[in-house]
């Protein structure tokens, strides 16, 4: 693999929208491994809180969670605004479904967009209609997509391009969200894309998903046409509620911490397929659906650990440019 061809990337991501929207909540479910139950004695943010993630070995993402409250937000739109708008990779807006005052969060929000358009007009926008689950079940999709088209009329240069999801800290909405929306800033998706397909073909495997190791979110995935038939549509963003649900048991059952108590790995054998989940880099794991028996999942573990050594030059490559 020709690794002269990954660069470091710094992304900086801003996290905007009414105080009480759920903002914090949601950074501290998908970065601290917080579980939706924990983030109940979350205070408000005040200004700006900053924080810094590595996501993978050449992708840094700083994140700017910004105090939605009326005093911050015009700070951030007048004096501040060179300094909070400019250079920004990606911008997520969060609205509250529960807002009664959902004409004045599109006046704010639109007040963002043009700052957007000054001083970052190739970012990337996202907007999360967020607290879904208040909704009900039989109404969620339409006031979804109610709001949803308002937001495209407010969005300015922008309006082609923002991506809006529904979301709730209580299901997997909110995994595929931020899923998606890292995956769209990781650099060298090509180079990975081709790679894990090497690998899925090497082990026979019907479906490969490689997962960041602290947030747990997809960073690719590769499935068969046996895999494709399976009818969980959603299956990798269950997974990764899933995985972080385990090992904040984990970390209960051994009085360790979420964020240091990582597993190395384990594997699921049922009559018809097997599952393995194993330690890929120093910032990944893989999962990987293989056919049933003892001989195939053997295979597979050695093919994990030849493939290991390559896979981590992809990696490092960043750390080695820092």
């Amino acid at each position: 693999m020709d690794t002269s061809k990954l660069k470091t990337q710094k992304q900086k991501v801003l996290l905007m929208g009414k105080s009480g929207s759920g903002k914090s909540s949601m950074r501290n479910i998908i970065f601290s491994n917080y579980v939706a139950k924990d983030v109940r004695r979350l205070g408000a943010t005040i200004d700006v809180e900053h924080s810094r993630v590595k996501f993978l070995g050449n992708l840094i993402l700083n994140l700017w969670d910004c105090g939605g409250q009326d005093a911050f937000t015009e700070n951030y739109l007048t004096t501040q605004k060179s300094y909070v708008f400019s250079d920004v990779g990606v911008l997520i807006y969060v609205f509250d479904i529960e807002s009664r005052e959902f004409e004045q969060d599109l006046t704010t929000y639109s007040a963002v967009i043009k700052a957007l358009e000054e001083y970052s007009p190739r970012a990337h926008v996202f907007c999360l209609v967020h607290k879904m689950d208040l909704v009900q079940m039989d109404f969620r999709e339409s006031l979804f997509e109610e709001r949803e088209g308002a937001i495209k009329t407010k969005s300015g240069r922008f309006a082609r391009v923002v991506i809006s999801y529904p979301t709730t800290i209580w299901d997997q909405s909110l995994y595929k969200a931020w899923g998606n929306i890292v995956h769209s800033l990781i650099p060298n998706l090509d180079v990975i894309e081709n790679y894990l397909g090497q690998l899925a073909e090497a082990i026979e495997a019907e479906e490969v998903i490689l997962f960041e190791r602290t947030t747990f979110l997809t960073v690719m995935s590769v499935t068969s046409k046996i895999g494709e038939q399976n009818p969980y549509i959603d299956r990798q963003e269950r997974l990764s509620n899933i995985i972080k649900t385990f090992k904040h048991s984990l970390a209960i059952f051994t009085s360790s911490s979420t964020s240091s108590h990582q597993f190395h790995d384990f594997h699921i054998q049922t009559p018809r397929f097997n599952v393995i989940i194993d330690k890929f880099t120093n910032n990944t794991f893989v999962l990987a659906v293989l056919p049933p028996g003892d001989a195939g999942l053997n295979c597979t573990r050695i093919n994990i650990a030849t493939a290991r050594d390559e896979f981590m030059k992809l990696d490092t490559t960043g750390d080695k440019s820092r």
